[in-house]
């Protein structure tokens, strides 16, 4: 049984939500496409006005194609840098000091070169600043993670393919000395089925706790911190059942006193549909909603307040036919 457990990452059953229904949305609206493969998008809220605040999104295609593009809230791209060299996952964080000033930067997984790609933020474009960031062969998912206790910044790394046990790496990102970013390498975990691959990853930076989709089984969770105590433990995993397609991108929909939802998209063409389990310790699922997204890969959520168009924050969501990501409103969705 101990063993069995272990394999299993020691996963609940999953109860159908209340009612067995899926819940359709529809977007707010689309964004505009990108020239090859839209992958994951991440969400900047811009403190000067939160109604300008920006996704930033990857076109996973070889350089000189792939690219990181900026859009606005309607849609619209802003500003695009080509030739990165297949851009999988992208996540953003806040106020990294880089050459003496707090410094809002989106790192992308750039897979063909080995490495993390990484880009200053500001509300009418990206700068890039990656310094000495090279990571294992071909990584994928990428979460970022703000250490409460001291405000460390650390890059949750996935990839291609890999060992379980130490699917993922883990690495401290700082100034290199010359107002560049370089990633240090603090740990490695990850339990994996060896089914499928591990791209999504997401950190609940508040609870501490960092999710990956392990495609084919689940969803894996563990302690954020790489100095927890109990940091190589593999904690209860869930979204073992109810999948049509794989377990793709990953998200933290997070409301005040530890409540909240994790959202994770299930990979199926024509008509993706979006498994949302409560943040807090049950992880129950709760509802599935789709938007007429095809065949989703990476998502995002969040619960600021963006305007008076998102009230409640926003759900995007990568469209693959349509080569671009819809945006919902998070309040179409129906959640308390």
């Amino acid at each position: 049984m101990a063993a069995a457990c272990f394999l299993a990452g020691c996963s609940r059953p999953e109860p159908p939500p209340s009612g067995n229904a899926i819940h359709e949305i529809q977007p707010a609206f689309a964004t505009e496409r990108v020239s090859d493969d839209p992958d994951d998008p991440a969400i900047w809220v811009n403190p000067a006005g939160r109604a300008q605040s920006r996704i930033i999104a990857t076109n996973k295609a070889k350089k000189p194609t792939g690219a990181v593009v900026m859009y606005d809230l309607d849609g619209k791209a802003i500003h695009t840098v080509a030739g990165v060299d297949r851009p999988n996952n992208v996540d953003v964080a806040y106020g990294l000091p880089l050459a003496g000033r707090a410094t809002d930067i989106a790192v992308a997984a750039e897979r063909h070169a080995n490495r993390l790609r990484v880009f200053a933020i500001s509300p009418s474009g990206l700068t890039d600043v990656t310094g000495a960031t090279s990571v294992f062969a071909a990584p994928m998912g990428i979460a970022l993670f703000r250490r409460p206790a001291d405000g460390v910044l650390f890059a949750i790394v996935s990839r291609k393919s890999g060992p379980s046990g130490s699917y993922l790496w883990q690495y401290r990102l700082e100034d290199d000395g010359s107002g560049k970013v370089r990633a240090v390498k603090v740990r490695e975990f990850g339990t994996f089925s060896g089914k499928g691959e591990i791209e999504a990853v997401a950190v609940d930076a508040e609870l501490g706790f960092v999710y990956y989709a392990d495609e084919d089984f689940g969803i894996r969770k563990y302690h954020a911190d790489p100095d927890h105590a109990d940091a190589a433990k593999e904690l209860p995993s869930f979204g073992t059942g109810g999948f049509h397609g794989n377990r793709e991108g990953i998200a933290i929909y997070a409301k005040p006193g530890g409540t909240g939802y994790i959202v994770c998209s299930d990979q199926i063409p024509g008509n993706s549909q979006y498994r949302i389990y409560r943040r807090e310790a049950n992880s129950e699922l709760v509802k599935v909603v789709r938007g007429g997204a095809d065949s989703t890969d990476g998502l995002e959520a969040i619960s600021t307040p963006l305007g008076p168009k998102f009230p409640k924050g926003m759900l995007v969501t990568m469209n693959s036919s349509g080569k671009n990501f819809l945006v919902f409103d998070w309040a179409s969705l129906g959640l308390p």
